[in-house]
């Protein structure tokens, strides 16, 4: 793809295509390797957790040690971020998801509570910090990679339909995950066939890295290597010292994002088995279903970007994340027959997942914007991905709608935040401006 300072749009190339999709397919191979956890959530805390432990505090703590895995990602991606502004996008943009496959792979051959004892949630625990890592350096470097790339009018598409492919690694995982669960009884998972998953992710490692070798250093940074404008101190101190205005509205719409994957991609599919009592099964494929839909809502949400504008397009499905949930939420706890329906239309109204990221890139000079990116996405996902799942499976005994309740707030958050700041940042995400060439 051909970075372009003019706002006229370009059109899209066969060039174009082939990096976005390198790009994007890339990424849903690594997000397949860190979310698969969740999916098994159930079955690893029976396996690395003593098993005279309650049942729920087994599964809080499995969750602890998902969220371990968001505590790892700001060091991992200050680390990979620094040199990314430095060295280049692509270098970066490969070694991410060779630190996310090693792990995986591991997990799948690791020893459990019954052979090891306490070694193996410590274990385990370490393979996730490792993940957490990889995970922190891909999301902003993909997003920086691709709106470098993108030409001008066109780079709400590319990012949305790069946020599709993210979410397509969730996707990838509830199928494996649904596969499994008709393929084998329960005792034959929780005996050996939990294992395929985490090593089908080693192998997804290889062929991740493999595509990313056929991508191409971005224009913008290749312009700056040119002209010497590369980051020469500290990315990061730049960023805190100069920045500190575009950190707020960064930080609070990761939240915003966070909230509705939480919610949509790690929660329910937990609560509906433990709280609604359906089968994994029929718990995976409904997931399934859903983020089938997510993936085309951040489609659109892209698509609306580049016609509306970032901000109007964040405050738009701010409204529809907390209507689409409690569409979800409704036809969960009255029963029915139309709970796939109820979560398609969750899943489009979770597309702020694929508009937030058009606001990111367009916060930071190039000079230093993966280290921006990476600095405030990768704090406050940390933050509130770590919380958000164990406060919401802790108050999920007080009120079945709680997941509702929580999304609401969420999204008058994004709602509230996107009218401010786009008031008084109104060339940021803006269909007309080209800031990545800057």
């Amino acid at each position: 793809m051909t970075a372009n300072t003019h706002s006229r749009p370009a059109p899209f190339t066969r060039s174009d295509y082939k990096t976005l999709g390198l790009a994007a397919l890339g990424g849903a191979l690594e997000i397949y390797d860190f979310i698969i956890f969740v999916f098994f959530a159930l079955t690893l805390s029976q396996l690395f957790f003593p098993p005279e432990m309650p049942e729920w505090l087994r599964l809080l703590q499995s969750f602890g040690i998902f969220a371990t895995g968001y505590l790892a990602r700001p060091l991992g991606g200050i680390l990979m971020a620094h040199f990314a502004d430095r060295l280049g996008r692509k270098k970066v943009f490969s070694l991410s998801i060779l630190m996310m496959a090693l792990p995986c792979l591991l997990i799948g051959i690791m020893p459990t509570y019954a052979q090891i004892g306490y070694f193996a949630p410590l274990l385990l625990l370490a393979l996730r910090i490792l993940q957490g890592a990889a995970v922190g350096g891909e999301v902003p470097s993909a997003w920086v990679f691709v709106a470098e790339h993108a030409p001008v009018g066109h780079r709400g598409y590319a990012l949305g339909f790069l946020q599709a492919g993210l979410t397509f690694g969730y996707l990838i995982g509830a199928l494996t995950a649904t596969f499994l669960a008709q393929a084998f009884t329960p005792a034959e998972i929780l005996d050996y066939a939990w294992r395929y998953p985490f090593l089908l992710g080693g192998v997804f490692g290889v062929i991740g890295v493999w595509l990313r070798r056929w991508l191409s250093e971005t224009p913008v940074f290749m312009a700056m290597q040119a002209q010497r404008d590369a980051a020469v101190e500290l990315p990061l101190r730049t960023v805190l010292r100069e920045h500190r205005l575009a950190m707020l509205p960064a930080m609070i719409l990761t939240c915003v994002l966070t909230s509705a994957v939480v919610v949509f991609v790690v929660i329910t599919p937990t609560m509906m088995q433990k709280t609604f009592g359906m089968t994994a099964s029929h718990t995976f494929a409904l997931s399934a279903l859903g983020i089938v839909f997510l993936n085309i809502g951040c489609v659109l949400a892209g698509l609306l970007v580049d016609r509306i504008g970032a901000w109007r397009t964040v405050m738009l499905y701010s409204l529809l994340l907390p209507l689409g949930i409690g569409v979800l939420y409704t036809c969960l706890i009255i029963g029915g027959s139309w709970i796939g329906l109820a979560y398609a239309v969750a899943g489009l109204g979770c597309g702020v997942v694929g508009a937030v990221p058009s606001v990111m890139v367009s916060l930071f000079p190039a000079r230093i914007r993966v280290s921006g990116i990476s600095f405030t996405y990768n704090i406050a996902y940390a933050v509130w991905a770590s919380i958000t799942p164990l406060l919401l499976i802790g108050l999920m005994p007080w009120s079945p709608w709680i997941c509702v309740i929580f999304s609401a707030v969420m999204g008058a958050v994004g709602m509230s935040s996107a009218a401010y700041f786009g008031t008084r940042m109104p060339n940021v995400g803006s269909r007309s401006v080209a800031p990545c060439a800057q």
